[in-house]
């Protein structure tokens, strides 16, 4: 499955892993130490949802654009703030003409002490992210093969942060790179909060996946899952999923409040259900 960010911009998959993301960001805010995001494919940091791209697939209709301007009830809505604050940023006036990928979302979070190191592979979306970000002394964007910084860039010197690791699913295998990159990074950095996205599309290999993470030996891992529709007859993106490794406390309790609300805007055919579980820790399978 090809996932290249800008055909996918702002879709279901993109509102869901950026709302998980500005609550992670938003815990790590508390304490007033610095940290480091590690972004592992960042793509190009902000999108035209009026490009051919985005125009192609038209998915962001069924994301950002549903969101953008419903209403929520007083805590999800305080939960979903800081993520469509980011948001509106990039879009003065009505409406949402431009979406903020990962990179730019984190950025817009940061304090004066956090840093963010942005990973890309592809030089035209690499060049693209350090024009975004020339200049900004906070950010640190390398072209370069994300799975190696999951050796090279960890720890960080700031020892507290988040690794999200975000893959186009482009080529076959993707799901054990996910894992081998976890373990391998895990080792460096046990102390990390990491972010991993993935695709609900071959329900086989996200079985196996999801038997890897919990032989892997890392001690607590969520496991998130937001499913748009059942099983295609034809393979499609029926939903997206996140696993997040050392979740805050505060996580399960928030997502409780949050994926109902997002998930009655954003299904689009029954039955379709969200889920947590812990493949590891706390009360594995209970959550």
């Amino acid at each position: 499955m090809n996932y290249r960010h800008a055909y996918h911009a702002g879709n279901f998959a993109d509102v869901v892993k950026h709302v998980v993301l500005t609550r992670l960001l938003d815990y790590l805010k508390q304490k007033d130490k610095a940290f480091r995001v590690v972004d592992t494919h960042a793509g190009i940091g902000r999108y035209d949802l009026s490009s051919l791209e985005a125009q192609k697939t038209g998915e962001w209709q069924g994301g950002i654009g549903r969101l953008i301007d419903a209403s929520f009830d007083a805590r999800a809505g305080a939960l979903l703030a800081p993520y469509l604050e980011a948001v509106r940023s990039l879009n003065p006036g009505d409406g949402v003409k431009k979406y903020p990928g990962s990179p730019m979302l984190a950025r817009h979070l940061l304090r004066k002490q956090d840093r963010l190191s942005a990973i890309e592979l592809h030089p035209k979306d690499a060049a693209k992210l350090k024009a975004e970000f020339a200049g900004d002394f906070q950010v640190r964007v390398m072209e370069l093969d994300g799975w190696l910084a999951l050796g090279a860039h960890l720890p960080p010197k700031e020892k507290r942060g988040l690794v999200l690791i975000d893959p186009p699913f482009e080529e076959e295998g993707e799901f054990g790179r996910l894992v081998d990159g976890l373990v391998r990074a895990h080792k460096r950095w046990p102390g990390g909060i990491y972010a991993l996205w993935y695709p609900i599309k071959d329900r086989k290999a996200i079985i196996a996946f999801r038997k890897a993470l919990k032989q892997s030996g890392i001690p607590k891992i969520l496991d998130i899952e937001f499913e748009i529709r059942p099983p295609s007859s034809e393979p499609s993106l029926d939903g997206s999923g996140m696993v997040v490794v050392n979740p805050p406390f505060t996580l399960e309790a928030e997502l409780r409040t949050v994926l109902p609300a997002l998930h009655k805007l954003l299904a689009v055919e029954k039955p379709a259900h969200w889920s947590l579980e812990w493949l590891a820790g706390e009360q594995a399978g209970t959550a």
